[in-house]
């Protein structure tokens, strides 16, 4: 039943986020959170924000937050967006630069909060199909676009597109703002933020959630031309100008200077997927190339359903998609060698490997 529901959102499949399993512990590898804990500096900065001052709003221009993004990134504080997570600030994005009269295209395998974005905002889109091995088919994506969205590294199959494919394709969109979505650069892809400078239409979204550990806190950023950033602040100060609370701002801020733990944990995430890479692939399992924290590996034979429920049978949590492209395959969150040692043998145990 629907009854006082608007229209807009009667006819919405809203996303679906990954199980957070309350009826039993298990070893959660279906979220992409960091298997690390944050920066101790971070935990030091939230502790000391959570005092007092809450009873004060926070500054609605993040202002001491955007400053040290910006010394990290090499970019001016102006071309610096703070918001409460990515996902925000992608739903932003989508109303600041996407109109309904021009076509917006993204890849057809991808996250899939961006078709729920474009319908819940009235925007239409063109998802254009993957290469026969899912890597992203750029030339489809070039052209007189009215938008394009680009998660980079892809989600969920991991694989990264160069920065030379990335330019060509924001070059081969002058009249439309590309977004390059940054979630899981930091597990070894390009990131696009240099050509923020030479390219007007290029906007950069990153989050604190994955190589900072910080899915909890809820916060990220963008970076581009300012012009960019003044739309976002335009649509953000129409629902809520205090979008990030003081917590949250000090946590990342600490966490953003604290390069050598940060360097730490994403070297021991991606020592560990190489790892578990190669370990499946002895299995007898495809794997994907990733630049990720997670893997999508599939095995001939079994489908993802199976393997999937089999994997929850003995503790394990993982990813999987009902679409009929990539049924079969799972996506698997890196975690603690250890982990990734239950992991393996209990996928031994299910496919007899």
């Amino acid at each position: 039943m629907k009854e006082f529901w608007s229209k807009r959102i009667r006819e919405m499949t809203p996303y679906v986020p990954g199980e957070q399993p309350r009826d039993r512990i298990f070893i959660k590898l279906n979220t992409n959170e960091c298997p690390y804990p944050p920066s101790p500096r971070a935990l030091e900065a939230i502790r000391a924000a959570a005092g007092d001052g809450l009873r004060l709003y926070p500054d609605p221009e993040c202002l001491e937050l955007r400053q040290t993004i910006a010394r990290r990134y090499r970019v001016s504080q102006n071309q610096v967006f703070v918001g409460n997570g990515s996902d925000e600030i992608l739903a932003f994005a989508f109303q600041a630069f996407f109109d309904p009269e021009r076509e917006i295209v993204f890849p057809r395998v991808s996250y899939s909060f961006y078709p729920v974005y474009t319908q819940y905002f009235g925007l239409n889109c063109r998802r254009v199909e993957m290469n026969p091995d899912f890597s992203v088919p750029v030339d489809a994506l070039c052209g007189d676009n009215g938008g394009v969205v680009l998660a980079n590294p892809n989600a969920p199959t991991g694989m990264a597109l160069t920065l030379d494919e990335v330019e060509r394709l924001v070059q081969s969109n002058p009249q439309a703002v590309v977004i390059v979505d940054e979630a899981y650069v930091d597990f070894g892809a390009d990131s696009a933020v240099p050509l923020i400078q030479s390219y007007p239409n290029l906007l950069v979204v990153q989050t604190a959630s994955k190589s900072r550990a910080l899915a909890g806190l809820r916060v990220g950023w963008a970076m581009g031309n300012s012009n960019l950033i003044n739309a976002l602040r335009c649509v953000r100060d129409c629902f809520n100008s205090y979008t990030v609370d003081r917590v949250a701002a000090a946590g990342l801020k600490a966490a953003m200077e604290d390069e050598g733990y940060f360097q730490s944990i994403r070297g021991r995430v991606m020592a560990a997927r190489d790892k578990t890479a190669r370990r499946l692939s002895d299995l007898g399992f495809t794997v994907l190339p990733s630049r990720a924290n997670f893997l999508f590996v599939t095995y001939p034979g079994l489908s993802g359903a199976a393997l999937q429920d089999g994997l929850r049978e003995k503790g394990i949590l993982v990813r999987r998609w009902d679409d009929p492209v990539i049924a079969d395959w799972l996506r698997i969150t890196v975690g603690t060698d250890q982990e990734m040692d239950v992991l393996l043998r209990a996928l031994s145990e299910l496919t007899g490997a």
